[in-house]
């Protein structure tokens, strides 16, 4: 337990729309008292912030690292998806998740991964049934929620086994995640009557604002590839008490820069109402998803922030059950023994594997979008050489490939254009959903090189230019280290100015890269059994016929 202490400064009482000076007095890990004051420090103290939606997995890093960064930026909990492992490894994978991050000072609360694996059109590692999904709310306090489901065509379509999960979801008392994008209209509102509560896929404020008029709870997001914070951000002010921030995904480099703080300060910059920036970041999470997270109530868990002001929502101080985990941009959380768990069952390729016989004069063109996850179709004149199909670099027209690593399969082969690489090849197996391994590259040797270096290391995101090669190992379940997380940002950082070195634009080439395998996400995407057309929710040929 924390020793008694207090802590005074300008108290931030969100609810009642009102700051004023105070003394908070701490006892045993909770607010045992407030004091007003008739004057107090010039700092804030205000709740903890909550990340509505993350999978933590994006961060490369295990739950009790992630906690380590989060931290600084005054994030006291997050709202965690455990989807990603639950691909590769199912529950076990979730339960995983819940074992490393009870081991820190932070209040993690996941959910039950409701679409795993997530579509039929692609070979994940894991399932997850409703017995399961049952098991885990029956077992763990900590899952508060059935996942974003993405089976949005199931739930219209009253498909059985997606009415089973959600009705367990009832229940058990637990909410439900939604994953809906482009879901407007009259769908919009059958969505949500059959229970769905929540979408963080929203990508214009009209999609939004149908969703909210019928009662949904709408996440503004702005990860590491995803970012609809301008698109969503002017709906706050009207509708404060059924939005919240998110990141959904955030890459290691950019959780050591900044949090659900950054979201706060943009908000700020835009003039909209500190105590409805502050209802979404702080309060709305905690009360839908029911956390145990203190709101600077007495009796509640000390959970709370310290700031300097409210325009930058500089963090000077998190405190977590009344113990100070981060101080003037230091975390104070130890670090912790972190186990592997790990599926990845494929051999080594051979440059012969990437090859791609011309069936066409033209090929089909995944249209990568920097900040969307959604990519639209275009068509090329096929560039053939001694009868491959190859990368055409005067159109930024690169070759992708899909491997799968649970077991021996043919690459599947198709084509993209706007990463940019002039040199070399990237690979990664944070491959969104099923994290099979996904590359790209602007000739097969360099693409065959760079999946390889991750299948020998189970795991991981790499980088070949020429004789150069750089590596990033994910052993935990292929898609997350058990190093130290600051290390393992300035190693993927490192890894992502190697590829923009070769040449890519985009803001986070590697987390974009990791977006093309998501079959969900309109409109062309590729899987390890082929080309895939999310609008038709089909398979198609890398050819234009």
């Amino acid at each position: 337990m924390s020793q008694h202490f207090q802590v005074s400064g300008q108290i931030v009482d969100i609810p009642a729309k009102q700051i004023y000076p105070g003394t908070i007095v701490v006892k045993d890990g909770y607010i045992s008292e407030i004091i007003k004051l008739s004057s107090a420090p010039d700092i804030f103290i205000c709740p903890g912030f909550i990340d509505a939606h993350v999978h933590v997995e994006s961060s490369m890093l295990v739950p009790a690292e992630f906690a380590r960064l989060a931290v600084m930026h005054g994030t006291v909990g997050t709202i965690s998806d455990p989807h990603e492992i639950g691909n590769v490894l199912g529950v076990a994978g979730v339960k995983y998740m819940i074992e490393n991050g009870r081991q820190v000072n932070f209040k993690f609360y996941f959910g039950a991964p409701s679409c795993v694996p997530a579509t039929p059109f692609e070979t994940a590692g894991a399932e997850i049934t409703a017995d399961d999904i049952e098991s885990l709310f029956q077992e763990y306090p900590e899952i508060t929620y059935l996942a974003e489901m993405m089976n949005w065509p199931g739930v219209l379509f009253e498909d059985p086994i997606v009415k089973e999960k959600i009705a367990l979801a009832q229940k058990y008392g637990r909410e439900v995640d939604g994953h809906a994008p482009g879901l407007k209209g009259e769908k919009a509102a059958q969505y949500a009557a059959a229970g769905i509560t929540t979408d963080h896929e929203c990508f214009t404020a009209e999609e939004a604002l149908d969703k909210l008029k019928v009662g949904m709870k709408i996440l503004i997001r702005e990860g590491s590839a995803a970012k609809n914070f301008e698109a969503l951000i002017d709906l706050l002010p009207d509708y404060a008490d059924q939005m919240m921030f998110c990141s959904d995904d955030k890459h290691p480099d950019n959780l050591v820069e900044s949090h659900i703080n950054a979201l706060c300060r943009r908000a700020a910059a835009k003039n909209i109402d500190r105590f409805k920036i502050l209802q979404a970041a702080c309060i709305n999470p905690v009360e839908h998803y029911h956390m145990k997270v203190g709101l600077l109530k007495v009796n509640d868990p000390a959970d709370f922030i310290l700031l300097d002001n409210l325009d930058e929502f500089n963090v000077l101080a998190t405190y977590i059950n009344g113990q100070k985990v981060a101080e003037n941009g230091q975390s104070l959380i130890p670090r912790v023994k972190n186990e592997i768990i790990n599926n990845f069952s494929t051999g080594i390729k051979s440059t012969s594997d990437f090859a791609l016989s011309p069936e066409t004069k033209n090929i089909a063109v995944i249209e990568a979008l920097d900040g969307q996850l959604i990519t639209n179709r275009l068509s090329y004149p096929a560039k053939v050489v001694a009868g491959n199909a190859i990368s055409d670099l005067a159109n930024d027209v690169l070759k992708m490939t899909v491997v799968n690593r649970y077991e021996e399969a043919k690459p599947a082969i198709a084509f993209i254009k706007n990463f940019g690489l002039q040199r070399g090849a990237i690979a990664s197996s944070v491959g969104h959903d099923s994290h099979n391994i996904i590359a790209l590259g602007v000739d097969d040797e360099s693409i065959c090189r760079a999946v390889n270096l991750v299948i020998k290391a189970r795991g991981g995101v790499s980088a070949v230019d020429g004789s150069e090669e750089k590596l990033l190992p994910l052993p935990v379940a292929g898609i997350m280290s058990a190093e130290d997380g600051f290390e393992v940002s300035k190693a993927y950082a490192a890894i992502d100015q190697m590829a923009k070195k070769m040449g890519s634009k985009l803001t986070s080439p590697f987390m974009s890269l990791s977006f093309m395998a998501l079959l969900v996400i309109p409109s062309l995407k590729l899987s390890d059994k082929g080309l895939f057309d999310g609008d038709k929710f089909e398979f198609v040929s890398p050819f234009d016929k």
